[in-house]
């Protein structure tokens, strides 16, 4: 059996000796079934349509928008909270190739030349001479006590952990850069209905001012007319403003500088997928701050057993070989080479009890990350029911609001029509178009909120996020697999 082989068993069978706890899930509260879901026959806040699947991947088709597909991609491509994750877990997987390197002896190669001189010779002049010598050394610690294997065992926890945060970084960017852009194209919305407006206020205007020129109007219908027209223009200004902000959020989260970045207005849909929700236990598997919770868990467990380790003895092994000569050459001639060979054993005797200390706070460190894991469980089904909760309440909003808006712009033609008989004063009418336009408005904020709601319960179930590891981590602990 060649060495390493001989090394990498050795190691493995004592890394059976490990001490600590051995790693358990702990427990969290799962209801048996979301409380806001909706029952069989109850789905109307959640309307079904062909095909609206959630898959775990690209989420964000459901929404049938190909300028959501082209910047959902550009997020993933260039957002630099992504890119920090991306080498945050790149930082983790060398962390665990670093702490799996202690399983294996170290090797040092130490090579030398000196000339030294001084005193007389035997002709009565100075001598000197030269020497050389070269070495090759060896030193391992093997893992008797479980020190490294919990090391190791904590740093994979690690990489796994970093899995899930970069999982939840893609998540919360593009949740963000979504939400972002159904609220461009709200305010794209908003400012057509404006500018739809502003016309018809136009025109009412001309209208008042024209009865007022011939006598049949007061002054103050030009003024009320004024007023409508001069506020929503107001708004439109306002609505166009938010527009230029959300343009601009959405430029930072695909990697780009607002001033080189541009959405030109398109038409809105307003489809709300239908969502299908898993059994609740599913939400432990499927987001990534709760798998991240729970690695973190399995790495602070980790670390009782690389504390309780300090307990018992180190054992050293050292071994060199080398040679020495007043010539170089003479390093690979000597006849007789210089050897060693040696064993250490260190013990701590008395640290006033730091050993202890350090293992108490590892457990609980332990006890902290259970704690949170259980808490982030907790918040994480909060959230669904919240956003079930919000989905159903703006599904019958928008049910009323339709009818408001269609009743408001039966009364606001109908108003007009009889301000122009000379049967109602202007006071009326703008009172009318008022309510008419908030009533359209309204409708469009709901339609908005729902499309929100729905990502905002997309990422409460996990999203995009895989229960199953991404497959360089797969290959990263593969190679891990060895002691």
């Amino acid at each position: 059996m060649r060495p390493a082989t001989m090394t990498a068993v050795l190691a493995t069978a004592l890394a059976a000796c490990a001490l600590g706890p051995d790693y358990e899930r702990p427990s969290a509260a799962v209801p048996a079934a979301y409380k806001e879901a909706p029952r069989t026959g109850d789905a109307v806040w959640l309307p079904a349509a062909p095909a609206d699947t959630l898959a775990r991947g690209d989420w964000w088709r459901l929404f049938g928008d190909a300028e959501l597909d082209r910047l959902a991609a550009e997020v993933d491509a260039a957002n630099q909270t992504i890119a920090g994750a991306v080498a945050t877990y790149t930082q983790a997987q060398a962390i665990v190739r670093e702490t799996r390197a202690a399983y294996y002896p170290t090797l040092g190669l130490d090579v030398s030349a000196r000339r030294a001189g001084g005193g007389n010779g035997s002709a009565g002049g100075s001598g000197s001479a030269n020497a050389f010598t070269a070495g090759l050394g060896g030193d391992w610690a093997p893992d008797f006590w479980g020190r490294v294997s919990r090391s190791v065992e904590g740093a994979r926890a690690g990489v796994e952990s970093s899995a899930a945060d970069l999982a939840a970084a893609r998540l919360s960017a593009q949740g963000a850069m979504a939400i972002d852009y159904f609220s461009l194209r709200e305010a794209d919305t908003e400012a057509e209905l404006l500018a739809r407006s502003i016309e018809g206020y136009e025109r009412a205007l001309q209208i008042t001012q024209n009865r007022y020129d011939a006598g049949i109007a007061p002054k103050t219908d030009v003024l009320q007319a004024q007023t409508q027209l001069l506020t929503t223009r107001s708004s439109l200004a306002t609505v166009r403003a938010n527009r230029e902000r959300f343009e601009h959020a959405i430029a930072v989260l695909t990697g780009k500088a607002p001033g080189d970045f541009a959405i030109a207005p398109a038409p809105w849909s307003e489809r709300v997928p239908a969502i299908p929700l898993d059994v609740p236990s599913a939400l432990l598997q499927r987001r990534p701050d709760i798998a991240s919770a729970e690695r973190q868990v399995a790495a602070a467990n980790a670390q009782i057993g690389v504390q309780r380790s300090a307990y018992f003895p180190n054992l050293t092994l050292s071994a060199s070989i080398g040679s020495a000569g007043l010539n170089f050459g003479d390093l690979f001639s000597a006849a007789t080479p210089l050897w060693s060979f040696g064993v250490a054993l260190a013990q701590t005797v008395f640290d006033a009890g730091a050993i202890g200390a350090r293992v108490d706070q590892a457990r609980a460190a332990h006890e902290v990350a259970v704690a949170r894991y259980r808490q982030t469980v907790l918040t994480a089904f909060q959230g669904v029911e919240d956003q079930l909760t919000n989905a159903r309440s703006q599904a019958e909003q928008a049910g009323y609001l339709k009818q408001a808006s269609d009743a408001a712009d039966q009364a606001e033609q109908q108003i007009l029509n009889r301000y122009r008989a000379g049967q109602l004063g202007y006071t009326d009418v703008v009172t009318a178009q008022a309510s008419a336009l908030s009533a359209r408005r309204s409708l469009v904020q709901v339609a908005v909120s729902r499309q929100v709601s729905a990502i905002n319960l997309i990422q409460a179930l996990g999203g995009g996020w895989d229960v199953a590891a991404p497959a360089e981590l797969k290959s990263s602990l593969r190679s891990d697999n060895g002691p």
